[in-house]
């Protein structure tokens, strides 16, 4: 008899909200595992998912789904294992592009004014500047499409996740911290123990009761998610721990510190909370890259249609403005191709009929025909979208110091603890009351209260230091991570440069250099490119007077034309140049030795005449020799990483004296990363979009604060003040905090272990030892403040 296909184990998916880190995952895997019937287990934190094969005869989805919201999660059920897709949330295409899309030469193009599509809004050229905003509706400003933000599962709510403690429903999208059911426990503990400190300056007896108070309200929801967890076949977690602490002092009256390390914890789950969600919103904006509409031609007429239901073999009308909406190739039309938001090149490029362009791309100047060549799934986009993914859930982030450290102090604790209270009065006949006291002073003792405190207080006093210097970490394994970086990899556009070309050199030929500038300055008036920016930037600063060229015209893919005098003058690529002048060997040798040098070079034109050569190119920022110095220094390598060309990437590390590898795409990063990585840390530093899965899988990774709210988002950390030299400083301030976190953790121990010993024997009591703890609490509190004052600038 042939098997029922009921009986087949089947792949479920549930939606997990408040699953905020790998603890929680390892939590929720060791719960679901020990379930008959649930095989290859597999969690997403990025986006909270979870995924298993389940044979319904043994255990029932409704199982499953009560073990996880017994551990303090909520569930719901999707109705198919989730695929990974660029989810663009911007509207469709605006009508009416009546702007001048003025041509320029190869990588010119011109920006366009005003009435751009809605998913490709006229941006600040050479690097991506799109705050884009996944939720928002660009073209109709629909607000009424808007997603509700919703959590999962929020239809029904999960038992017990009104109460505060380590709560981790999945708040609605954009809700502030201080409406979760985290925020709202840091507020109640937080302000009963600050009514508490000022009351017991008069009265301590009501001091007492507002500690127990708040330690109460603050370990109820905690304790049973821990006994959900024991229950499970999972007994020391981190709320086991707090809970036994809590419950310990509260035994021998220490409510007051009981209180407190409700309160520590509440407070590192907050920000645990907050920083997964900003990471998860990262994804978000990479996928509003891609154009939600698309105009397909067929037979000639045209029509839009949604862009993720694009087939291959189709093609699609790309107007000037517009982001194209698949990957695919040219079949008719030349245009420069701002390509910064996916490969990192930092000119725009001109391509036409037969090349290749992707998705998220910026179509500069004229229309295009683009056959599609990939699916939405399998877009440049997408693909980046899932390279931040998986880097984001291969990574092993450090476990927590405490949680790992309970795994065996908190069982010997309170084996010890036992054993005191026990086997004297049953062996030895020893009096109960002596030796119950000496096993209560042994758990106040034992209490991680200093523990607790002694990581999180120089965490917070390095990021505190951080912030005022100009250098964001997210969190403790930030931290840890790059106190060991080995290597640092950069991006060059935005990141070792500034992002904005500019003019380096000006070659007369037959003419003089200031009238060579004017007359190209002439032609460019008009445009918002940024290669015409730098001309024009270049001519005020030397104080060259010209009057804009009358009848500008622009010949697409080629460079600019006007007249100036009477004079025709054409600014362009030299390749477009010769055939409207005959260049001498000087002059062909001049471009040659221009581009050699990383720089773009554009000819200036006079009736037919070679007047002279303007080259460009982007400058390293001035502290970036002085940055890389300082890494060599402190013995750490340094790299560059860039999609840009060859010449131009070998002519800036030269210069700056570091290694590097171009031409790179977003995998290639990730792949050149990967190899970077054997054997040492390697911290990746970039400002773009196209940088975000290679600041995802590096071991850590560091945004520009220049940079784009994608790279600000997906990175690790942030320059905020865009400088390279802080980069170092970064790594400095992170060593300096785990030489102050370790100092920390041997004052806490040192302390416990010599007061754990005079307990056990008698030789100190209870206010000994509550004497013992909280002299250790302030000792590592008071260590950790040093931190504050540190200069991160300063090399040792």
């Amino acid at each position: 008899m042939s098997t029922s296909t009921e009986s087949a184990p089947k792949t479920l998916s549930w939606k997990v909200g408040g699953m905020d880190c790998a603890s929680c995952a390892t939590k929720i895997r060791g719960a679901v595992e020990r379930l008959p019937g649930v095989g290859d287990v597999r969690l997403s934190v990025m986006s909270e998912t979870l995924t298993l094969l389940l044979d319904e005869t043994q255990t029932s989805a409704a199982t499953v789904e009560k073990r996880v919201n017994g551990l303090g999660y909520t569930t719901a059920a999707l109705a198919q294992a989730p695929v990974a897709k660029p989810a663009a949330e911007a509207g469709p295409c605006c009508g009416g592009h009546g702007h001048d899309h003025r041509g320029h030469a190869p990588g010119h193009a011109a920006e366009p004014q005003g009435g751009a599509c809605c998913a490709g809004h006229a941006e600040s050229h050479g690097r991506e500047h799109h705050r884009a905003d996944p939720g928002h509706d660009h073209a109709g400003h629909d607000h009424a499409a808007r997603k509700s933000g919703k959590a999962a599962g929020g239809g029904e709510a999960d038992r017990g996740h009104g109460l505060p403690g380590h709560v981790h429903e999945a708040a609605p999208e954009g809700a502030r911290w201080y409406r979760t059911g985290k925020g709202r426990l840091v507020l109640v503990t937080g302000a009963l123990l600050a009514a508490a400190w000022i009351v017991g300056a008069v009265r301590h007896d009501i001091a007492y009761w507002a500690f127990l108070v708040a330690c109460l309200i603050g370990v109820a929801p905690v304790a049973k998610r821990a006994f959900a967890a024991a229950r499970a076949g999972i007994p020391f977690t981190i709320e086991m721990l707090m809970t036994i602490a809590a419950i310990g002092a509260l035994f021998i009256g220490a409510a007051e510190e009981a209180a407190l390390v409700v309160f520590l914890f509440a407070v590192g789950e907050v920000l645990e909370g907050v920083a997964a969600d900003r990471a998860r919103a990262s994804i978000r904006a990479l996928g509003a890259l891609v154009p939600k509409t698309a105009i397909v031609e067929e037979n000639g007429i045209g029509r839009q249609v949604d862009a993720a239901g694009l087939s291959i073999g189709q093609i699609v009308l790309v107007r000037p403005g517009d982001r194209i909406p698949a990957d695919g190739e040219i079949t008719d039309g030349t245009s420069g191709i701002d390509e910064s938001p996916v490969t990192g090149e930092s000119v725009p490029k001109t391509k036409g009929v037969g090349e290749p362009v992707y998705a998220g791309s910026v179509n500069r100047e004229a229309a295009l025909r683009i056959r599609v060549e990939k699916a939405a799934q399998d877009n440049t986009i997408a693909r980046i979208i899932r390279l931040v993914e998986e880097a984001q859930e291969a990574r092993a982030p450090t476990e927590r110091f405490i949680d790992r450290f309970s795994r065996w102090y908190m069982p010997a604790i309170v084996g010890l603890a036992l054993a005191v209270a026990l086997v004297p009065p049953l062996l030895f006949a020893g009096e109960w009351s002596v030796w119950i006291y000496r096993a209560l002073a042994l758990l106040l003792i034992g209490c991680p209260c200093a523990l607790v405190i002694s990581v999180p207080a120089a965490i917070a006093a390095a990021l505190s230091a951080g912030a005022r210097q100009g250098l964001l970490m997210k969190g403790g394994v930030v931290i840890e991570t790059a106190a060991r970086t080995g290597l640092v990899a950069f991006d060059k556009t935005g990141t070792l440069t500034r992002g904005r070309p500019r003019v380096t050199d000006i070659v007369a030929l037959g003419r003089d250099g200031r009238e060579v500038l004017a007359l190209a300055a002439a032609v460019e008036a008009g445009s918002a490119h940024p290669l015409a920016e730098a001309v024009l930037e270049r001519a005020r600063a030397d104080a060259v007077a010209f009057v804009p060229a009358a009848e500008a015209a622009a010949l697409a893919g080629q460079g600019v034309t006007g007249k100036v005098d009477g004079r025709t003058v054409f600014v362009g690529a030299p390749r477009h140049a010769t055939s409207r002048a005959p260049f001498d060997r000087g002059a062909d040798s001049a471009v040659e030795s221009l581009e050699s040098a990383g720089k773009t070079v554009a000819a200036v034109i006079v009736d037919g005449t070679l007047a002279g050569l303007i080259a460009l190119r982007d400058e390293p920022r001035e502290d970036a020799a002085a940055a890389m110095a300082e890494l060599r220094a402190m013995g750490v390598r340094a790299t560059m990483l860039t999609g840009d060309n060859a010449r131009t990437a070998a002519a800036i590390a030269d210069a700056l004296g570091m290694e590097h590898q171009a031409e790179l795409m977003p995998d290639g990063k990730v792949a050149a990363l990967k190899q970077l990585g054997a054997g040492t840390t390697v911290m990746m530093v970039g400002d773009g979009i196209n940088d975000a899965p290679a600041l995802a899988a590096a071991g850590i990774g560091i945004a520009m604060g220049s940079g784009t709210d994608v790279a600000l988002e997906t990175a690790d950390g942030a320059v905020l003040k865009s400088r390279v030299s802080d980069v170092p400083a970064l790594i400095r301030l992170a060593r300096a905090a785990m030489g102050n976190i370790r100092a920390n953790i041997a004052i806490a121990l040192g302390l416990k272990a010599v007061f754990l010993v005079t307990s056990v024997l008698g030789y100190t009591g209870l206010w000994v030892a509550i004497l013992a703890d909280t002299g250790a609490t302030v000792l590592v509190t008071a260590n950790a403040l040093r931190l504050l004052r540190f200069d991160a600038g300063k090399p040792a």
